[in-house]
């Protein structure tokens, strides 16, 4: 699991044969070894790996802990994560260990079923982000964690629901993070935009769903699509859509609203929280154009 030196227990290192005093002598300051966490040896005296960090504190809860939160998340190749220094493991309900170090031991009668990441007992997507949720402050995180979990087809979004639900402490943080996410929603913009709909009384919104034009032809994939009356609401960042090959991307989708007779507004994320009763009006207005015009023959599919 670790490339450079391994690390031990030292019952393990004493089963080998290594005396105890030897290991205590090798570990004192300027020794050859590193007591990374307590009766947890690291076989060099250099600063650990987050992997060999990972794998003492595996060592240190135990057979049976479970890797989870974002160190776990990481293994999955996910990146829109909190910056945690620490590795949080689980342990099951009885075990008698506590947090010590840069490990946070978690013990908990409802321990799951790991899967092997790169041989380290990994918790599964849905149980590793809401651990991840639960210590995150900034609902921003909470909610870029989920989008991306299920965005990157990790995990669906009503397995993050069955996770939260099955907890015995509800955390109402964590649901209303969520709900734009089973709303359809993939990012914090598109969360936001979310809600502003939500104050908007405007009719159903369906969120990034394909639109086709009459002849079968692709046209977009807007954030917020009303198919009542075929109008699409797009939430642009200026930083994406105004660089080289995006800027070229959005000219030419925006054509193929304008060919399809589509009515779409444009809107910066960062005026959904500025400004959102202006931005609140211009939905309003431009949904009332659209509705002014015939229906264009397109469909989602």
């Amino acid at each position: 699991m670790t490339s450079g030196p391994a690390v031990a227990g030292v019952k393990r290192l004493e089963e080998l044969g290594v005396p105890r005093r030897t290991i205590w002598r090798r570990c004192e300051p300027g020794g050859v070894w590193r007591m990374l966490l307590p009766g947890v040896v690291l076989l060099g005296n250099g600063e650990p790996t987050d992997e060999q960090r990972i794998e003492a504190s595996l060592v240190f809860a135990r057979e049976g802990a479970v890797l989870t939160g974002v160190p776990a998340l990481r293994r999955y190749g996910m990146r829109r994560l909190p910056d945690f220094g620490d590795v949080h493991v689980l342990v099951p309900a009885g075990r008698a260990i506590t947090s010590t170090g840069f490990v946070q031991v978690e013990r908990t009668r409802r321990l799951p079923t790991p899967l092997s990441r790169a041989g380290v007992p990994t918790a599964p997507v849905p149980r590793a982000v809401i651990d991840a949720a639960r210590r995150t402050r900034d609902s921003d995180s909470i909610v870029a964690m989920m989008a991306e979990a299920t965005q990157e087809r990790h995990c669906l979004p009503q397995a993050l629901a069955a996770e939260i639900d099955g907890r015995s402490r509800f955390d109402g943080r964590l649901l209303r993070a969520l709900v734009p996410i089973l709303g359809g929603a993939h990012s914090v913009a598109e969360a936001d935009a979310w809600h502003l709909w939500r104050r908007s009384g405007l009719p159903e919104f369906r969120w990034n769903v394909k639109v086709f034009d009459a002849e079968g032809r692709f046209v977009a994939k807007p954030d917020g699509w009303c198919d009542e009356i075929g109008f699409a609401w797009e939430v642009d960042s200026r930083g994406y859509h105004a660089d080289g090959d995006h800027f070229r991307a959005t000219l030419a989708r925006n054509a193929r609203y304008a060919a399809a007779g589509i009515v779409v507004l444009q809107t910066l994320p960062s005026r959904i929280r500025t400004e959102p009763d202006v931005v609140l009006n211009e939905l309003r207005a431009a949904f009332r154009s659209a509705q002014r015009r015939p229906r264009p023959d397109v469909h989602i599919g």
